[in-house]
């Protein structure tokens, strides 16, 4: 008798939704960080530039200063390693389109030359999940370069350019540092708590699930960081602690004044002053000792996750990687057709839709639709003022790059109106084109880039997303099995029990994810919803039972350190 679970039987072509694209969200917790980031990087790699009148060269500086948009969300050992990879990439890149430039007189082969490195660039990132923005400012700025006049004595130069900018990048970037070592791990370790003082406040059955799924992980992402954050200094194991404790909050009975201690922690943890005093809940040693346990795991196997991620039989990139590729290079042969003699904005609109599924694609069309138009009209509207002076041309570029940082994250076609017009006011620098053609480009090629990028995504079919998510339940059952060998071992180490806890939750974080990503594909095979309703079921029940056998939840009221010796 076969033990197969069927799939849900479901349509295999799925409706692409409209509700919600174009609604105006609360900004990212830390936005201002790459704003000021990036606004800051700009200006000084512009700054001698303009003084030295060679206002010409600002795109390969400005493409460095872009690498300052990256790694605000890692620990600042971690983000030194990833902001040199993100300035190496850029450099590179950048390097490889300049002597194409040069060295490749046709503009079709230029066209499909900026497909493949816009493939590259969609896989990689994605499989190191660097981001946001991810591939989107590469593809910009590397495929800009590949349809400007070049000359190969230069190249060196401006490589070197681009390599300058991204070095003021970086230091721009880990500069906060000397400041506030801790500040990424406190971040992540408020969100944390935050998150799990929304999922005590939620009733509702079905914003309970939701709000229990962002809780674990804004969780597991405290655990990541605070791994990745290297050595434990006291302020790291005070953060652990908290970090505890908001996971402790999930399981249990809650009682009244929970919410708001957790709340009163995560303020004081975004804070600037000293951390709160917070007791390590019993069973919480033996927890640490298990991630000592996972830190060691994770520096042996950070080295093998990007080959792991794109070369494995299956892989759920290499789709996602072929339809930017293909799409780039056939919106940039539609804008060809139609006239647009440099079509590189063509294969950047199309780069830039390129989500994790359909149906996000989807919705990034819509977006960058709107904010593309709205963003040419302000285009015009500052172009007379732009044209008074280079210095105010830099100021301008530097405020929108602010402003569009600022924007993005409460709805990506807000902050392309501001990408937009920053982006056609850096071509200025090298030459004045008339404002009439400028726009009948843009927007010529804004068109031809989403509708021609969304046929390749509908086209090119993700079904490994399927396979992403049956891999994802598979292992999210050995997780679960090897949980329940860790309780019912008689002489079971601790240890042991808190790793095997970590490990399950990683794995549900990893499934739920998964089965997001497989649910928004536009022509899927039908997915096994009653297995993972039951396997998501079964974790939750296992992971509660290691909680409670680690003596981590609670039955009494959150408590501070200070309070209980009171």
């Amino acid at each position: 008798m076969s033990n197969a679970v069927p799939a849900t039987r479901q349509p295999p072509v799925r409706r692409l939704p409209l509700a919600g694209v174009l609604r105006v969200g609360r900004p990212s917790d830390i936005w201002f960080k790459p704003a000021t980031s990036v606004a800051v990087a700009a200006a000084l790699v512009l700054a001698p530039l303009l003084v030295a009148g060679r206002g010409e060269l600002a795109m390969y500086a400005m493409a460095g200063a872009f690498c300052a948009l990256y790694g605000h969300q890692l620990p600042y050992t971690a983000r030194v390693r990833a902001t040199g990879w993100v300035v190496a990439g850029m450099t590179t890149g950048m390097t490889v389109a300049l002597l194409c430039a040069s060295l490749v007189g046709s503009v079709v082969a230029l066209i499909a030359i900026a497909g493949v490195l816009a493939g590259v660039l969609k896989a990689v990132c994605d499989a190191t999940r660097i981001g946001p923005p991810g591939h989107v400012i590469p593809v910009f700025v590397i495929s800009g370069t590949l349809f400007a006049p070049q000359e190969l004595r230069e190249v060196p130069f401006h490589a070197l350019l681009t390599l300058g900018g991204g070095a003021v990048a970086a230091l721009v970037v880990l500069a906060p540092a000397l400041v506030r070592p801790e500040g990424p791990e406190r971040i992540a370790t408020a969100r944390a708590l935050e998150a799990s003082a929304a999922c005590l406040a939620t009733d509702d059955t079905a914003r309970h699930s939701r709000a229990r799924h962002a809780a674990a992980a804004a969780v597991q992402g405290a655990w990541q960081c605070l791994l990745a954050a290297g050595g434990r200094t006291p302020a790291r194991r005070t953060l652990e602690h908290l970090v505890l404790r908001a996971e402790a909050a999930l399981v249990g009975t809650p009682h009244a004044g929970d919410r708001d201690r957790l709340l009163g922690w995560a303020r004081q943890v975004r804070g600037g002053g000293a951390l709160p005093e917070v007791t390590l809940p019993t069973g919480g040693g033996d927890e640490l000792l298990g991630i000592d346990t996972e830190r060691a795991e994770r520096r042996a196997r950070g080295r093998e996750r990007l080959t792991a991620l794109l070369l494995r039989p299956g892989s759920a990139l290499l789709p996602v990687a072929a339809r930017c590729a293909v799409g780039c290079a056939a919106a940039g042969y539609a804008s060809l057709a139609l006239g647009v003699g440099h079509p590189y904005w063509a294969v950047v609109s199309a780069g830039a839709i390129y989500q994790a599924n359909v149906t996000l694609t989807w919705h990034r069309v819509l977006q960058r639709l709107l904010g593309n138009v709205l963003g040419v009209l302000v285009f015009v509207a500052l172009v007379p003022l732009a044209r008074t002076g280079v210095v105010v041309l830099a100021a301008l570029c530097v405020v929108l790059s602010f402003l569009s940082e600022m924007l993005m994250s409460r709805n990506y076609w807000l902050g392309s109106v501001s990408v937009t017009p920053m982006a056609l006011l850096i071509t200025q620098f090298a030459q004045v084109r008339p404002v009439t053609e400028l726009v009948t480009d843009r927007v010529l090629d804004t068109l031809a880039g989403v509708v021609v990028g969304l046929a390749a995504a509908v086209l090119i079919t993700n079904r490994r997303s399927g396979g992403r998510m049956e891999q994802a339940l598979d292992a999210t059952e050995r997780a679960a099995a090897g949980a329940d060998s860790a309780l019912a071992a008689p002489r079971g180490s601790a240890a042991d029990l808190a790793a095997a806890r970590r490990r399950l939750t990683a794995s549900l974080v990893e499934l739920r994810d998964a089965a997001d990503t497989a649910a928004g594909e536009w022509w899927q095979r039908a997915l096994p919803e009653e297995r993972l309703m039951r396997t998501e079921q079964r974790a939750h029940r296992t992971l509660a039972a290691t909680v409670r056998r680690q003596g981590l939840a609670r039955d009494e009221p959150l408590v501070g350190a200070g309070e209980q010796r009171a």
